[in-house]
């Protein structure tokens, strides 16, 4: 089993520049979801999102080619792929002769599909989708939707996640159920291996008794000391709403800044629905 540890994270690394899908590093999530409570089937549906701005290989005569890349990770695939290990494994394709892009993008989706269910039974396979340079100006860029909970003055003493804050905001006995867009460009947490600092904005859309929203911004804020990778933060936020604040519906949407010209940005929510477009905040 891989750990985070065994990882190229932290350390000296070769770049290699001859495609090599051996690069490819994937986590299992069990262990993290152990820790806030999943022993089995997980409560949530969704996926990570993924952008990749660095992407080039060579055509058949040599010339080189670019392109932005999506990809779509199910996150009922049993594993992550750590960052760095991805990072090369895209610079693998710098000095490697395709034909043209749909083979780029048929040699992405097989691998990334084979490892990020590497010891289970394939379900679904990873997204991918090239954006050609002549459509970069196409590509949008846009801040989370929703009522901000950075508006706030509050004091901030807590920088380990601190689900204690976590309460409902309740007037009288009989308080109606509510349902809430709530957004913060305060999420702060960090690498689970480096300790490097990883910035996001994060979305909270729910149904059900209303969340006191001082509480749930210090509660954020909370993870700024953390050291955990997106994935596991934003389903640790999940978790911690889930079962504190226990609402009806409830979707968790992270968009970290990319680092090393990737980005993460991972979707939870308790019940099926359509994944929120790819579309990059001003940070990213």
């Amino acid at each position: 089993m891989n750990t985070p540890e065994q990882s190229q994270l932290g350390k000296a690394s070769a770049y290699v520049d001859q495609y090599d899908a051996s690069l490819l590093f994937p986590i299992p999530r069990a262990g993290k979801r152990a820790e806030i409570g999943i022993a089995g089937a997980a409560p949530f549906f969704g996926a990570d999102l993924w952008t990749a701005f660095e992407l080039s290989w060579l055509n058949l005569r040599g010339k080189p080619q670019v392109a932005l890349v999506h990809f779509v990770v199910p996150c009922d695939s049993p594993n992550i792929i750590e960052s760095k290990s991805f990072k090369l494994y895209l610079n693998s394709f710098n000095n490697t002769r395709f034909a043209d892009a749909a083979e780029v993008q048929a040699r992405l989706r097989t691998d990334i599909t084979e490892a990020v269910w590497r010891g289970g039974v394939v379900q679904s396979s990873v997204g991918v989708k090239l954006i050609a340079p002549e459509k970069f100006d196409m590509e949008p860029v846009h801040e989370l939707d929703g009522l901000s909970l950075d508006r706030l003055d509050v004091e901030c003493t807590q920088y380990q996640p601190a689900p204690e804050l976590l309460t409902l905001d309740l007037q009288d006995e009989e308080e109606a159920p509510v349902s809430e867009v709530l957004v913060s460009n305060l999420l702060k947490s960090n690498c689970l291996v480096t300790g490097q600092p990883d910035w996001g904005s994060v979305q909270i859309s729910y149904s059900g008794l209303p969340i006191h929203q001082e509480g749930l911004l210090k509660y954020l804020v909370s993870f700024r000391n953390h050291n955990e990778f997106h994935e596991q933060c934003v389903e640790r936020i999940f978790m911690d709403i889930w079962t504190r604040c226990k609402p009806i519906k409830l979707s968790v949407y992270a968009r970290y800044t990319r680092r090393g010209g990737l980005d993460i940005n991972p979707f939870r929510t308790s019940y099926p629905q359509a994944l929120p477009a790819n579309t990059r905040t001003a940070r990213q």
